[in-house]
């Protein structure tokens, strides 16, 4: 329900600035398919320019939903790199292996806990 009233709210908070000029790739992670305007207001305020972003999201039926592309249109300059979507129902179980087989995907390096 949370997620819903976020997308629904379609407003604007303001975001503390970050320095993004030596990340090659970002990961936006949104509770939602439809990012929330929090975060339309984080990547309008950033040059993506030679970036990748690779979406993130939790969903209940609809996978990455428009993510993809509502950061594709919101970044420009960027290339939209593999995103993942995990049912939120399933996190506790399928979620860490989605997300270590994704990783492995792009070449990342997951560290294991000991």
């Amino acid at each position: 329900m949370r997620r819903t009233r976020l997308v629904a709210l379609d407003r604007r908070t303001l975001v503390r600035s970050s320095l993004l000029g030596g990340v090659a790739f970002t990961m936006a992670a949104t509770p939602a398919v439809r990012p929330p305007m929090i975060m339309h207001t984080f990547v309008e305020s950033h040059d993506w320019a030679g970036k990748t972003v690779h979406p993130v999201t939790t969903y209940a039926m609809s996978g990455l939903g428009t993510a993809d592309r509502e950061y594709a249109d919101a970044c420009s300059g960027t290339t939209i790199g593999e995103g993942l979507a995990v049912q939120g129902e399933k996190v506790s179980d399928a979620g860490p292996s989605a997300v270590a087989s994704w990783l492995g995907r792009l070449d990342l390096a997951v560290a294991s806990r000991t």
